[in-house]
């Protein structure tokens, strides 16, 4: 397999800059890696572009990586291939901020008459009985309460 198909020449101001995001420091380790890649991969510089396995070896990665961001950054451009792809099938929370509030209040405060203490199945159900969702499960509300750092008795 040719590991040239995509051939990637880098403006001036767009290599200036993935030198400076690989050297910074201060951003996130993956999209350093990717500038460093696409520095790599740069047929405008001095020297030529190095093939997806020299780059592999240079930078210790798996040749697919390589492939991969010399292809998105010919494709799609090098924004997209520095940054991630936003994920398609993610679900938005079903509590937000003011209901993990709410929830956690709750939580908090007196138990209902004739119980000792809340559970988490009471939880739910009160959270609909508030209209704060429209339904809930006991997951749900086991895995809002492990997230913050209140006890519940």
């Amino acid at each position: 397999m040719p590991s040239k198909i995509y051939r990637l020449r880098l403006e001036d101001e767009e290599r200036e800059d993935l030198k400076s995001l690989a050297n910074v420091g201060r951003a996130p380790a993956r999209k350093q890696m990717h500038a460093r890649i696409l520095l790599l991969c740069d047929e405008g510089r001095e020297g030529g572009g190095r093939t997806d396995a020299q780059i592999a070896d240079a930078l210790d990665i798996g040749i697919a990586t390589v492939a991969r961001v010399r292809r998105r950054c010919v494709e799609e451009g090098v924004e997209a291939a520095l940054n991630r792809k936003p994920q398609r099938n993610r679900r938005p929370r079903l509590l937000d901020g003011e209901a993990e509030a709410r929830l956690v209040a709750t939580a908090c405060g007196e138990p209902p008459a004739g119980c000792a203490k809340w559970t988490l199945r009471l939880l739910a159900d009160r959270l609909v009985e508030l209209e704060v969702v429209e339904s809930v499960s006991v997951e749900t509300v086991r895995r809002t309460l492990k997230k913050t750092i209140s006890s519940r008795g």
